[in-house]
């Protein structure tokens, strides 16, 4: 060997590079039985044999969505509703002023229609959450949970404004709860899932539809409807939300509800399918108004403040130093309101409430009334009064003049 060194110097660096090579090659020949085992560990898993079915491969199937449906579809119900809707005729006579002076009211007629909708049990007794456009004007209310099991159900108390109903159901057994959220904890690209029963197809297989998506949005205000209904602070997701879907959850995916499904844009007055624009009330708000729907049927919005208030005018404003007419100047306070006890006066200017700047008297009942307030809350006035500005906070007091009542 040492005379082939010799004759050949590149003789040590041939065989360097074959060891080299071969050392490579072991572990290639040694994997070869690792990878025939791994095969027929997945071949087993298949049905081909008798090793545990749970490999890698079959485990892979289940993640966080998987386990956040599993976890909240037994608490999901869907709702039959029989209800009364209201007609107006359409005799062409009542169009005309002469016929109408003899008939002061409009003829009506009322029919009983079904419907369907979606909810949620959310405690262990059997309450449920639901819209309230969902359960309006029931006379009978059928709540169907997974495994087709039905149960006669009463309301307990209902919001319009919110869109927010809770029902209840009996059993001499528990209920499956699914658990509340913190939707104001959601991040904008975040799964999220839509359960419930569109289109009744809950009725057929006793089981919730699921749709998965992502939170597309937050915080988005629509503002008091043509309805009287407001929409404020909705989640907007993708995740397809279609008829019979509202009432429905929407659900994180560690198995939370952050939102009840309450409302679509489908770019057609006629189409009620999703083309991606979906929109939850979010868990917080109904949160927020939960104890008052269990313990008095209804929310107090009814709200009483005492001010009475007028536009600031160009003589106005230079008196009292002010630079612009900006804002609405207080002209009255009712005795023992709550404005009286806040500490506000006559005189005093009104600038700002709850941050939101007011720039004539006109526009503080659409600023109060787009917001979600109730008795017992806070009005937050920002305030000009002797050259200075201050804030007032001004608790909501029940409206004496007007009462409710709650559901027994």
């Amino acid at each position: 060997m040492l005379e082939n060194a010799k004759k050949y110097p590149g003789y040590f660096l041939t065989l360097l590079m074959l060891g080299l090579l071969f050392n490579t090659l072991i572990p290639v020949t040694h994997s070869i039985p690792n990878a025939m085992a791994a095969r027929q560990k997945y071949n087993y898993a298949a049905g081909n044999g008798n090793i545990n079915t749970f490999t890698t491969v079959e485990n892979s199937r289940r993640n966080a969505i998987t386990e956040a449906i599993e976890k909240v579809s037994p608490a999901v119900v869907g709702i039959n509703i029989t209800q009364v809707q209201r007609y107006y005729s359409n005799n062409p006579f009542f169009d005309d002023p002469f016929f109408r002076h003899f008939f002061r009211e409009w003829p009506t007629f009322e029919k009983q229609v079904q419907s369907l909708g979606s909810g949620f049990i959310f405690s262990p007794e059997g309450y449920i959450l639901t819209n309230q456009h969902v359960v309006e004007n029931a006379t009978e209310i059928i709540v169907t949970r997974v495994g087709g099991k039905q149960y006669k159900a009463r309301k307990i108390g209902e919001d319009y404004e919110t869109d927010v109903a809770v029902l209840k159901i009996e059993d001499d057994i528990g209920f499956p709860a699914a658990p509340l959220g913190n939707s104001d904890d959601m991040i904008i690209g975040e799964w999220a899932i839509a359960i419930g029963n569109p289109f009744g197809l809950f009725d057929i297989t006793s089981k919730p539809t699921v749709t998965v998506g992502v939170i597309s949005a937050k915080d988005q205000d629509f503002g008091k409807q043509s309805n009287d209904r407001l929409f404020e602070d909705m989640l907007q997701t993708d995740a397809a939300i279609n008829g019979g879907n509202s009432g429905g959850p929407l659900v994180n995916c560690i198995g939370e509800v952050i939102g009840i499904n309450t409302w679509i844009i489908s770019g057609s007055e006629t189409r009620t399918s999703s083309i991606g624009l979906g929109f939850a009330v979010p868990i917080n708000r109904v949160k927020k108004i939960l104890d008052d729907l269990m313990t008095n049927g209804y929310v107090e919005r009814s709200f009483w403040t005492g001010v009475h208030y007028d536009v600031v005018s160009p003589a106005v404003a230079q008196y009292l130093g002010l630079k612009s007419t900006l804002g609405a100047i207080i002209t009255d306070i009712d005795k023992r309101s709550p404005a009286e006890k806040a500490g506000l006066k006559v005189g005093d200017v009104i600038l700002a409430i709850n941050g939101t700047p007011v720039n004539t008297a006109d526009e503080i009942s659409n600023i109060i009334n787009n917001q979600d307030l109730k008795v017992g809350e806070y009005l937050d006035l920002k305030i000009y009064r002797d050259g200075n500005n201050y804030n007032v906070m001004v608790m909501l007091a029940t409206d004496p003049k007007k009462q409710k009542q709650g559901y027994k």
